[in-house]
């Protein structure tokens, strides 16, 4: 098998409907900046979205900056997605 052939599992592997503020909140991090995937604006702000609703300050202010950053058509995107992940987390 070629190395470019490995799967990897996504960041968000793992993560349960019991995962805490942080751990979201590190997942958009590492969609906001690139770490080990592409950069995914609506991912992060689907993370980060998820992080401030558990009380992460610094995943709220993270949301508001990705929001600048997608229209409108992308932040109803990053919303449903959050709300499809917490649906299937719980």
């Amino acid at each position: 098998m070629a190395y470019a052939d490995i799967q990897l599992a996504p960041p968000e592997a793992g993560l349960t409907a019991q995962s805490d503020a942080q751990e979201l909140y590190r997942i958009g991090l590492i969609y906001s900046n690139g770490t080990d995937v592409p950069v995914d604006y609506v991912a992060a702000h689907k993370w980060f979205n998820l992080a401030s609703a558990r009380g992460c300050e610094e995943a709220r202010v993270c949301r508001e900056e990705m929001a600048d950053l997608l229209d409108d058509r992308e932040i109803k995107k990053a919303l449903k997605a959050a709300r499809q992940w917490l649906a299937k987390a719980n």
